[in-house]
This record gives C-alpha cells, structure tokens and sequence, in this order.
C-alpha cells in the first residue's frame, strides 16, 4: 500500500526525519519497502499565474503565454490548448530537469527561439513533471497556489510503500497509519469531523435494504443523495489518489476511493436511477447468472458469489466490482453509496472463482472490522456533498444481523514478563496501549489491568496480541539481549531428512531433475496407471471438499504425477529426460488417519540425454536404469540385487524387484505400453520407485571402516557355460560368497557358433584378494575350483575350453 506523507500529516504532525520515521515504522511491523520523493528534482521550478495569452506572429498552433512569477514576468511560447488567463501553472526556469514528452527521457530545459519568437522558460504538463503521463496539456494548479513558490513545496511529498500484514487490515489506510505513528512518536491524532445538513425527506422513501445472505453479508449501510453533478475532482483530490496509486475518474467515484484509502473501507456508488423497485437485496448469485461488471466483462456467476441485487437481476458482484447497469455517468443525478461488510472467505473464493481482484476485494479478504462501514459512509456523504452538491437524504439505512460484542482482556505484567522476558510497569503498559487506542481500566489487582479492544482492530484477540502491542511500540531493539537460560538441545540426528538429501545429490550427478507435483490427483489419472483399472489394488482416500476434480483424491503413488509431467516435457523437449520426486503417498488405513510413506519415482525416456564423439545417442535400456540403483545403493554403502517382478504397471519380463539385505524395497522396469499410451508418451520410459521407510534401516545402520588394502591383489578372467535361461544374479552370488573374492563383473555374454544350443557364455573378471597376506596362484586356484564346482553342482554351469 503507498501512503502520502503529505496526506499522513494531516491526522498526525510528523517531527520526525523521513529516513528515522520509516525504520520505526518498520521495526514496529508495518514495513517501509520502499520511499518515494517526489519533487526531489524540481529545481528551478515555481508557481505562476498567467496574466496574458496573445498569438504567435508566426504560428498558427502556438501563442504567446505571460507568466507572473511574483518578482518578475515572463513570456513563453507554449502549443496546450488549454491555456486560460487567471490559470496558476507550473513554470520552470531555463536549466531546470524536466521529462521530455516523447521519449522519457530527462532533458535540461535551454533558451529557445521558436518561429523568431525568444523562450525562455516552459510552462509544463504532468508528464513533463514526472507526476502521470497526462501531456495533453498543460498542469493547472489550484487557484490557491502561492505564486513564485517553488514547486518542491507547494506539491513536493513523500510516498511510503508500505509491506501490510494480513493480520493488519486496519493498517490499509492513511488513518490506520496515522495510529501507528501516533503510538511510535507521542504526537496528536487528528481525525476529521463528519458533519453535513439533510433533507426533510427520509431515505426509507427512497431505498429499502434486504439481507438474504447474512451469514455472508454481516451489516450493509446505506445513503442517498440527489440532484447531484458529476464533474472531475479538484486538484487537490486527484493529487491524493495519483500518490496512491489510483487514476482519477469523477467527482463521485473518486470519493469513494478517497475514503477507502482513508479509512481502508471499500464503498461502492451506484446510479441511483438504474436500480429497479429501489430495493437493494444482498443474495446468493443463482447458478449460471450473468452480469457485466464494469469493465465490460460480461460474467457468469455461481452459487459461491455474493451479488448485490435489485429487485430484477444482480447489478453487483459484492465486495469485487460493481455493474455496468448502475455505473456512475455524467447524466446520473441521485447516488446510492453503499458501504457493507462482507465475509472475507466469500469474497475470497468469489475472487478467485472469476479470476477477478480488486482494491476492494483485497481489503474485505484480509477482514474488516463491522463498525467500519457506518464510520466510512458518513465520511463519503459528507465529501460526496461538498465536491458535486445536492443534498443528503435524511437518515441512513443500516441493516446490521451480524452484530457482536467484543470482551475486554485481562493483562498483568506477570504475563508481560513470561512472553517478553522483560519487566514492563503497568503505567508503561497503559500508555502504550492507550497511544493505540486501547482502553485501560485498573483492576482489583495493581498489576493487573482490564483492556477494551478498539473496534478497528480486529486482529487482537487474546492476552498474547496486547503483550506484542507493548512489545512493537516500546520496540524490540530496546529489549535487553541476555544469555539463555538453560544449555542447547542436545541435536538430534533425523535419518529420513540426511537419506533423501543423499538420493538427490546423487540422481542429480546422474542426469535427473528434481520436479513437485500436487497430492491431490484424480480417479481418472490414477486409473493409467494399470493397463486394467478394474484391478488396482488400493483404494484411493477422497477429500471432503475437493476444489475440482482433478485434485479429488489423495495419491496413493507418485507414479502419475511424474508421468504427467514426463508427458509434457517430451512435447517441447527432444533426446533423453531423467526426471525424479521424492514425497508422500497416503494409503487407507481402517477408522485411522491415512498411512504417509515416504517414496521416491524416478523415470527415464528412451533415449540417451545427449550425443558422444565416442557415437550417436542409444536407447536406454533396462541396464542403464539398473546402473542408477547401483550408484544410489553404492553412494548409500549398501549391495542391491534384484529379481523379477510381476507389477502390473511394468512390462512383463522387463521388471525386477529392488532388494536390500535380503528385503525388497522398491521396483525398477519398463512401463507397460499400455500405462505408456495412457499419458499419451511418445517414447518407452523406465521408472524406478523406491519406498524410502524400507530403505531407511538399512541406510541408516552403521557402517563398518575398511582400511585400504596393504596386499596385491590377483586378477582371473572365466567364461562358463550356462543355459539360457539361467539369471546372471545366481551367478554372481555364488561367486561373491568366496571370501577371498573382492570384486565380480561381467564383461561378456556371446551365444551363437561355438556355443551348444539353449546355451550361452558368460565371462566374468573376478579380482582375488586377502587383507593379511599375499595370494599365491596355488590358493586363488584352489578358491577357483571350489566356485566352479558349487556352480556345477547348483546352476549347472561348465567351464569354456
């Protein structure tokens, strides 16, 4: 939210420098992010009055503009169109800095001779200024300008940015602010006073008010004035509303905005003569509705959005944007204003459901308090009155079903002390709390006093909120630092958080990228993930209130979601996508909570990420997807082994199970082609899904130190005989069972000439090795002989001449 300082000094006097008044404000919690001077380069820039407009000699476009600049006079030759004898403008002198009006750019101001006419000096635009981008013509300023001031004075301010906590809606406003800094700095708060004449005519003969929906709608306020003129808003006005933020529009609706970033009240006008059967009824929108708001947007609503109506259709969509029915022209002559209060859940969803935010919807989301409205509505009446005339019908409608009673908060300095950890004296307690607006009442105890919460601050609630009040005012740098009070918490080591840091780092170093997908996920997703949906095995938990149904369930694996995001990604991307997520799935557990497991997916595309000089890109295969938990189980001091698996969602005979010390823990293979043309995937993928809470014991248990080998080892390289459908994994057990085996690899498998049939030929490398002493041949052929024979007698294997 921007605040004019200028604006701000109005309801409280500002001592402060600009720089200190800021970081106070900041350090109290409403946060300056950034501060704005405007003015800080009108040098040589002042107030004049033009006095005479004669024609240009030579030019049929320009004239001749005389301007009074209290010590002297000077004529300029100027093209606006809306130069006007009498005018106070803005004059700036040969050398001033000002915005050229066609490019942007900052140019010094040089003497000119213009058509044989000499010009020294320029009147200027806004745009020229640096205020707005009006270049139409040129600024005229109120008739109340002193004449030979220099600008920096008369219109020179200073914006606040301001970072507004949602807990603070009370702080969206200049008077919300204005508190803030009379509690920071002792000075006096000075609001204005409302008060206006009336007519004889009551307003119930005008407009009626119904609230269907007072749930949603708490209190709903109401005047009305006629015989109105809408015109632009004075100067002064339109000023205000630029340094906020807010382009000016007319009289009438720049009221309302005036006074929704004065009191932080949303308010509405309405044209008076478009509402049908003068009766205003606060509704539930029907299903399907229409309605074009004021941007032209014709709308269709739903039961979730508050609409306020006549007695024939919506012509407002409540606390967002009102309708093009009952806008404000230049013919309208009686207004209604509104100024309500509205659930903030309501407008909320209202909001998101059209996709629609405004200043107004902004501030009802973040709550407002429900005295609010009547204060704001008087305010907008009297200004209203005074800025396009008319009179006020008599009364106010106020229809309030949602009233309630705040009790006041008991608050001792005991209570002080055991959040602050500081002595606060209840006199100090009292004064902050009454600088804010609080009001204090002694007790029967001296320590002890009895708070009324004010009625803007909705945020306090509790004896906790009053204690951060006195802390932010007396200023938590002022609290005294000390040592603790009692040794560190012994750290305690969290074995599930050091795992997945391991798997990401590593699977990082092998090509993939980390994604996040939603836990909330649909049937029809999960239904592609088994080539018969009939026949999934977990039942799918649903939520209770689901925002749409593609988020309807929670997951019971990270499977779809990750092909999702495979499927996408093949669309824009060519060659190989490594993509992993490690997160929780949530399974059904009878009359209980959900189970949460901890796993981790992983999913490769068929093609290699990148081209080699060594050749072109090769498909991945089952072994490259073996090779990644083989680096994940390496880096993780553990042996994986695998054995074929039956999952419904793989290829059959492509897949395996994952096996840790004898446990299975995961699954690894090629998608089945049907899950593969589910999520519409150009390519085979292999996935790898590891359930992390079965792998966590055995990652987590100590690991023994190894020295490194003082002995030589040996190297033997053997080519066996074994039937086709002999799996390599008995083999190598077998063969690592040796003690003195170190190492085991396959470097070759051949079938064809020379190898019977139904056979094939394995040569294996195994490197021999002993930590007490060194090999002789007549040992490592003696270990060799015992492994040729035990795979003779258990797998049937030979040895190859």
């Amino acid at each position: 939210m921007k605040v004019s300082l200028k604006w701000l000094s109005e309801y409280v006097d500002i001592t402060a420098p600009l720089e200190k008044l800021a970081e106070r404000l900041t350090m109290a919690g409403v946060e300056v992010n950034e501060t704005q001077v405007i003015g800080a380069g009108w040098e040589n820039i002042v107030v004049g009055k033009i006095v005479s407009v004669d024609a240009h000699p030579n030019a049929d476009r320009l004239r001749l503009a005389t301007v009074d600049l209290g010590k002297q006079q000077i004529t300029v030759v100027c093209g606006a169109p809306n130069l006007a004898v009498g005018d106070k403008v803005v004059f700036a002198y040969v050398g001033a800095q000002l915005v050229d009006g066609h490019t942007g750019e900052i140019i010094q101001l040089k003497p000119a001779n213009i058509r044989g006419i000499a010009s020294e000096g320029m009147v200027c635009s806004e745009k020229e200024l640096g205020i707005s981008d009006r270049h139409e013509g040129i600024m005229v300023l109120s008739p109340e300008a002193p004449i030979g001031a220099p600008l920096s004075e008369y219109l020179g301010d200073a914006i606040f940015d301001l970072d507004i906590t949602p807990n603070r809606p009370d702080c969206l406003s200049v008077i919300g602010i204005a508190r803030e800094v009379t509690a920071l700095t002792g000075n006096k708060l000075h609001i204005p006073e409302v008060h206006y004449g009336e007519l004889e005519d009551a307003i119930d003969s005008f407009a009626s008010v119904e609230i269907i929906a007072p749930d949603l709608c708490p209190r709903y306020c109401a005047s009305l004035l006629t015989g109105v003129k809408v015109a632009p808003s004075p100067q002064w006005l339109q000023q205000r509303l630029f340094a906020c933020g807010m382009r000016p529009i007319n009289n009438i609706v720049d009221v309302t905005n005036y006074v929704m970033l004065e009191y932080g009240q949303p308010l509405h006008a309405f044209d008076y003569g478009g509402i049908r059967g003068k009766q205003i009824i606060v509704r539930r929108a029907g299903e399907g509705e229409t309605i074009t708001t004021l941007d032209g947007v014709e709308r269709i609503l739903n039961q979730n959005i508050l609409v306020i109506a006549d007695k024939e259709r919506a012509i407002a969509i409540a606390g967002i944007m009102g309708g093009l029915d009952t806008e404000v022209t230049d013919d309208t002559t009686t207004i209604l204003i509104e100024s309500a209060n509205f659930n903030q859940a309501v407008i909320h969803r209202g909001s998101i459901s059209l996709r629609l935010s405004s200043e107004a919807s902004l501030r009802f989301e973040k709550g407002l308090s429900r005295d609010l409205p009547l204060v704001a509505l008087k305010r907008a009446t009297q200004l209203m009155l005074e800025l396009s005339g008319g009179k006020v019908a008599r009364g106010l409608i106020d229809v309030y079903p949602g009233k309630q009673q705040r009790e006041p908060i008991l608050l001792s300095t005991a209570q002080v002390k055991r959040l602050l950890g500081i002595e606060v004296d209840v006199s100090e307690m009292v004064k902050v709390l009454r600088l804010l607006g609080f009001g204090c009442e002694q007790t029967e105890s001296s320590s002890q006093v009895r708070v009324n919460v004010p009625w803007w601050r909705t945020d306090i609630n509790c004896t906790a909120d009053l204690v951060e009040e006195v802390a932010r005012i007396i200023g938590y740098d002022s609290i005294p630092t000390t040592m603790l009070s009692a040794p560190l918490p012994i750290h305690k080591s969290m074995p599930m958080l050091s795992l997945r840091h391991k798997l990401r780092s590593t699977l990082v170093s092998c090509g993939f990228q980390e994604v996040l997908t939603y836990s909330l996920t649909s049937s029809e997703m999960m239904s592609k993930l088994s080539p018969e949906p009939h026949l999934m095995g977990l039942t799918p938990i649903k939520v209770a209130n689901p925002m749409s149904r593609e988020q309807e369930y929670l997951r019971t694996s990270l499977r779809a979601g990750l092909l999702s995001v495979l499927a996408r990604n093949e669309r824009y991307m060519e060659g190989g996508i490594r993509l992993f997520e490690i997160g929780k799935t949530f399974l059904l557990q009878e009359k209980d909570l959900p189970q949460e497991r901890e796993m981790l997916c992983a999913v490769l595309s068929s093609l290699q990420p990148e081209l080699s000089w060594q050749g072109k890109a090769g498909p991945v295969d089952f072994f490259v997807a073996k090779g990644i938990i083989e680096t994940l189980s390496s880096r993780l001091k553990l042996v994986a082994s695998f054995e074929a698996s039956e999952d419904e969602g793989l290829y059959p005979g492509r897949s395996a199970h994952i096996i840790i010390d004898n446990k299975k823990i995961g699954v690894i293979g090629e998608l089945h082609p049907k899950v593969s043309e589910a999520f519409e995937l150009t390519e085979s993928a292999y996935l790898i899904e590891i359930d992390l809470e079965r792998l966590l014991p055995h990652a987590a248990s100590p690991k023994k130190y190894q020295p490194t080998p003082r002995y030589p080892s040996m190297i033997r390289d053997i080519a066996l005989l074994v039937d086709e459908q002999r799996i390599y994994q008995q083999i190598h057990t077998i063969i690592q069972d040796s003690p003195l085996v170190d190492q085991v690899a396959l470097f070759d498998v051949y079938s064809g000439e020379q190898v019977p049939e139904g056979k094939k030929s394995l040569a294996f490398r195994i490197t021999y090795q002993s930590a007490t002493h060194t090999l002789t041949d007549e040992e490592v052929d003696e270990v060799q002989q015992q492994i040729l024979d035990r795979l003779s007698r258990e797998l049937g294997a030979t040895l190859r001449a």
